[in-house]
């Protein structure tokens, strides 16, 4: 099941030509990331002070496929492409009004307090789907 999240772009997003820059798709996926977590019912802080575990970025691979502008309003779909033990893999994508803009592949995976790798819990991995 997809999650969508709205964005819109503010001036502190563009560059100079009022395209957004491109480092901040990262954080436009990144909060529906968040955002798409916390749908799913998981609780980000009582998993870290829990079981001691948080999600990180392994990989990302990204395509910028057309700009999006100042004070245009976009959308971030949020879809899971593949979910194991240990990692999780999202196909995220920024459209604006259904046309895509930027597509990434990301692979997250949960590691420890002190940065080694571990489990995804297995309530979590049933909870992705």
């Amino acid at each position: 099941m997809a999650h969508e999240f709205p964005v819109r772009v503010y001036y502190e997003d563009t560059d100079m030509a009022g395209i957004v820059y491109h480092a901040n798709y990262l954080k436009y996926i990144e909060r529906a990331r968040s955002d798409w977590v916390r749908a799913r019912g998981i609780d980000q802080n009582a998993l870290r002070e829990g079981e001691g575990l948080v999600f990180v970025v392994r990989r990302l691979e990204a395509d910028y496929l057309a700009p999006a502008r100042f004070d245009e309003e976009l959308v971030v779909h949020t879809e899971v492409k593949s979910v194991s033990g240990v990692r999780l893999g999202l196909t995220q994508e920024v459209q604006r009004a259904g046309k895509p803009l930027f597509r990434a592949e990301v692979t997250l995976v949960a590691i420890t307090a002190d940065g080694h790798p571990a489990r995804l819990p297995a309530a979590i991995r049933q909870q992705m789907h």
